[in-house]
């Protein structure tokens, strides 16, 4: 069933967990997420970022979200991930999408509250949620990273609270030392800041690159406030050495093959992932 980010944000928020937030640029994730989340009976988000347009159009790829997540036997989120204007985050909403998430992070203060606050009036109007973000997760999708000094762009817990307060959004994208893409080096997150933001602003906390972090690192992240993790990179990459594997075993004929195998692999970390957040 379709539902908005605030209805899962609340299941999360009760059981002191948290959701998984997944992109879904094509129809082999899109299975694999929706998959696991009916095999583990849970709640889910399913994302389109904008940076993945030149992959998939949301205009293709968004209605056979919002469709999948209505046809699915658990809450599904059709969320808009790293909006990076109005015409775009007007789509998604027009689409039917239950959330989006407004990007104005590497704006100047004044101008990333301005357009947050126009994405949150236009949501209002659709009935959907609203996320944002405030301090500067780095990287992109797909690509490695060293960390050397993220301290810079780490979200500062007053200006978070104020944000939260002049934009009227529902969940809070913080910086707490996660990069988007593949990690080269050990990321080494701020629990203390995360604890810092969650009792400043009061919101549920997204912590965006999410794939790469260790188990018990992703853990007490989520015991001091993240409620939602997005997570992308190493499920796509599973689904990859999955068609690797099939075609290490076989002469494979056909694609649709390769897709099945690729689904498979993918579903299996999507599993293992939302294990990991609900504190398995």
């Amino acid at each position: 069933m379709l539902v908005n980010m605030n209805e899962i944000l609340r299941y999360a928020e009760e059981k002191g967990c948290c959701v998984g937030a997944f992109d879904t640029p094509n129809l082999e994730i899109l299975m694999a997420v929706l998959r696991a989340a009916e095999k583990r009976n849970e709640p889910v988000i399913i994302q389109h970022a904008q940076l993945h347009e030149p992959e998939m159009p949301i205009r293709i790829i968004g209605p056979i979200m919002v469709h999948m997540a209505k046809e699915s036997s658990v809450p599904v989120c059709a969320m808009l991930d790293h909006g990076e204007d109005m015409d775009y985050v007007r789509t998604a909403l027009e689409l039917g999408f239950s959330a989006v998430m407004i990007d104005g992070s590497s704006k100047p203060y004044d101008e990333n509250v301005s357009l947050t606050r126009e994405a949150v009036a236009l949501a209002k109007e659709y009935g959907a949620s609203v996320e944002a973000e405030i301090g500067i997760v780095t990287g992109h999708e797909g690509k490695e990273f060293y960390i050397e000094e993220p301290g810079a762009a780490y979200t500062d817990p007053e200006l978070a609270a104020r944000f939260v307060k002049d934009t009227g959004i529902d969940a809070l994208a913080a910086s707490v030392g996660t990069v988007h893409g593949f990690y080269a080096t050990k990321p080494k997150l701020d629990f203390e800041r995360i604890e810092k933001i969650k009792e400043l602003t009061g919101l549920p906390l997204v912590m965006h690159g999410g794939s790469g972090i260790s188990v018990e690192d992703t853990q007490r992240a989520i015991r001091c406030g993240i409620r939602k993790i997005n997570y992308f990179s190493y499920m796509s990459n599973a689904g990859v050495r999955a068609v690797k594997e099939l075609l290490a075993e076989k002469d494979v004929k056909y694609f649709h093959d390769l897709a099945g195998a690729a689904v498979d692999g993918m579903e299996k970390d999507v599993l293992s992932a939302m294990g990991m957040f609900a504190l398995e």
